[in-house]
């Protein structure tokens, strides 16, 4: 028989479309197998040229029109999945547009039926999947019949069983052809994925295409089609193997400045260079943040399974095998780099599961309290040692690492750094009653770190706020105490702000206010107490440690006369982010100046009260210090010359001193009462006191 007798539709050419109306096509095997194996075949060939287009075409537009199921017939899926083959292995393919059409039309049957996903996705040999079950399958009536007739004419139309599927109703026939069970001597791959992944990194719109069909197929509903598709499909490892890829694909070494300033990157919107604000490495740096933006998209959007399946991937080939090994490199530079990245990768995580990931990665799982010996997580120890690296750069780029991680929605986070430390309150001197008032409790000249060098340099016990009286305990009096404590621990001869005409106090608590609103919303589901913990006098007494976390920060604290600019400005940021949590706990150890710490304890307060105890003593030592301090706040508020002067680091350290005692007032004043249900004040908005 002439070719042009067997398949009469050769002789039409290239319009294919017209074979989607044609009475000719009959469901039966007997009909089905030459009329779907030629085309395949045709457009392997690619002759005439063009062919291989108008196949895709062909195909995505039968199985899109047709309303009868036909995948699951052997004699269709295994041509689909080889023409899928056929697709182009590089970007830029001139059959790109048709093979996303394709992609789109298969993503879409099986998102209607996840049971479509086994047929697809065949490829590797499926070893003790295949049941046999004594129940005859429970099919829709009409499929059943044309099942029927395909099995007598080609055999049973087989797939391997999804993982966790019952036998009977929602079982197939578990014979499986030879043939279709080791399909390329069964080491083949899943080709729906490695097509899609293909496409993903078009340069054009085709690209954003293949994601969104990536996205359907992943969100499967069906617990056990998502199964299917991590155990036997190489979905997860292949994505993740692409975001190494880009990662690897940077240049080595990257300004953290550039790194920053690149945000707004999206997998929906790629950030293509522009001249105006190019720099060396820029279209690599928005790739790789782009697809890291698109797995965490489809984490996010991903069935269960698939999402712990990926973000589990993601952390162990993509956070430890890549990347830890920058971040612990002895080489500054590729500490900078590495550092910066993990920023900006974090800044657009959204994802529960891969923050959950992430936080273990760099934090470690140990939940109980540290101790100024223990040998903590190892990445969260080299962190932490880079928070005071001789390298003020590293330390800047780590400090943000870390206030980025506090405005994350994890409670282990938080948990993590400070709060497990804080637990039973060890900080709180033993014995100390509770104080039902503010009269009993600690004094500044109490403090453990408050000298005696300090009242010799001249700071008077003018600055110790007023007592409030026992009889009006209604918390607006115990709240302008507070926020006093911090107005008026700076003396008056080293505050500049009220010689120059700025908001000062109260655009901190306009600003304060915002921020707190957002933080409170944030925990808000995480079912943190009210008031603090009551002391339990039974309870044996344990030495408190701040934790390692704290523990830098209040010594790079303690160093701000002698510390750039820019690291005081970031140490006194992440402090603030940490005061703005509505913990009782945290409330009290970082914002109550009266509390009464234990022997050897330091708060935030205590270590604020010794810096300004060293700074009267510097004072001395400067000439005309008043005059230079106003010049060198006019000079960082851009109002003046930046010419350098003498004690310069000193006078800006004094600078950042005033308003972050500022800052700390506003934050204490928006948060007061700490969830004291005697207590009803709201916050002014005007930030009067």
């Amino acid at each position: 028989m002439k070719s042009s007798s067997r398949w009469p539709w050769v002789r039409q050419g290239p319009a294919w479309s017209t074979c989607c109306s044609t009475r000719s096509w009959r469901l039966s095997a007997h009909w089905a197998r030459p009329r779907w194996e030629a085309p395949c075949a045709l457009g392997q060939t690619e002759f005439p040229p063009g062919m291989r287009q108008q196949v895709f075409q062909f195909f995505s537009k039968v199985l899109a029109q047709v309303q009868h199921p036909l995948l699951h017939y052997l004699s269709v899926h295994r041509p689909v999945q080889k023409l899928l083959r056929l697709g182009g292995t590089a970007p830029g393919s001139v059959t790109e547009k048709e093979e996303v059409q394709l992609t789109t039309v298969l993503c879409s049957k099986i998102q209607q039926d996840p049971e479509l996903l086994a047929y697809i996705l065949e490829g590797k040999k499926i070893v003790g999947r295949k049941k046999a079950c004594g129940e005859p399958t429970a099919l829709p009536k009409d499929t059943a019949s044309h099942r029927d007739k395909d099995c007598s004419h080609d055999g049973a139309p087989a797939r391997p069983q999804l993982d966790g599927e019952p036998c009977g109703a929602q079982a197939l026939n578990s014979h499986m052809p030879a043939e279709t069970e080791q399909l390329d001597g069964g080491t083949a791959e899943s080709n729906l994925i490695t097509s899609l992944l293909g496409l993903c990194q078009s340069k054009s719109r085709v690209a954003l295409k293949a994601q969104e069909n990536l996205l359907l197929l992943v969100s499967v509903a069906s617990p056990a089609a998502a199964t299917y598709l991590v155990q036997s499909s190489p979905c997860c490892p292949a994505i993740v193997q692409h975001l190494c890829q880009l990662y690897r694909s940077m240049p080595v070494f990257l300004d953290p400045a550039d790194i920053a300033a690149l945000e707004g990157i999206s997998w929906r919107l790629p950030s293509a260079p522009s001249d105006e604000a190019s720099f060396p490495g820029k279209e690599a740096l928005a790739a790789f943040l782009g697809w890291f933006d698109y797995c965490d998209h489809l984490i996010t959007e991903a069935h269960t399974v698939v999402a712990d399946a990926l973000a589990k991937a993601v952390a162990e080939k993509f956070f430890v095998e890549t990347l830890q090994p920058q971040l612990l490199h002895v080489s500054e530079q590729s500490i900078l780099t590495s550092t910066a990245l993990l920023t900006a990768m974090l800044r657009q995580l959204r994802s529960p599961a891969l923050l959950r990931e992430a936080a273990a990665f760099l934090l470690g799982t140990d939940r109980q309290p540290e101790a100024p010996r223990d040998n903590p997580h190892a990445l969260y120890a080299h962190l932490i040692g880079h928070c005071d690296h001789l390298s003020d750069e590293i330390s800047i780029a780590t400090l943000r690492l870390f206030e980025e991680l506090l405005q994350k929605p994890h409670e282990g986070i938080i948990r993590s750094l400070v709060l497990r430390n804080l637990e039973g309150r060890p900080y709180v001197a033993w014995g100390s009653p509770e104080p039902e008032s503010y009269e009993d409790t600690l004094d500044l000249e109490e403090d453990p770190y408050f000298t005696d060098s300090f009242l010799d340099s001249g700071f008077q016990p003018r600055a110790k706020p007023r007592l409030a009286p026992a009889t009006s305990y209604d918390g607006k009096t115990a709240v302008t105490e507070i926020v006093n404590s911090f107005l008026c621990l700076v003396p008056e001869e080293a505050k500049t702000s009220a010689f120059l005409e700025e908001t000062g106090y109260d655009t901190y608590v306009h600003d304060a206010y915002g921020l707190f609103q957002e933080c409170s919303s944030r925990v808000a589901s995480w079912g943190w107490p009210l008031t603090p913990t009551p002391l339990d006098p039974h309870e044996p007494e344990r030495p408190f440690f701040e934790g390692h976390f704290l523990r830098v920060l209040f010594d790079r604290m303690s160093r701000i006369l002698d510390q750039p600019y820019s690291l005081n400005l970031q140490v006194t940021s992440v402090l603030s982010r940490l005061a703005l949590f509505p913990h009782p706990h945290i409330h009290e150890y970082l914002l109550d100046p009266y509390i009464s710490l234990a022997p050897g304890c330091r708060s935030l307060f205590s270590v604020l009260v010794r810096v300004i105890g060293d700074l009267m003593q510097r004072i001395q030592r400067v000439p005309q210090f008043p005059g230079k301090l106003l010049l060198v706040r006019k000079q960082l508020t851009g109002q003046a010359p930046g010419e350098q002067l003498d004690h310069q680091t000193l006078l800006q350290g004094v600078v950042v001193l005033e308003e972050f005692c500022k800052e700390l007032a506003a934050i204490a004043f928006v948060k007061f009462p700490p969830h004291d249900p005697r207590q009803n004040l709201s916050p002014a908005p005007e930030g009067q006191v």
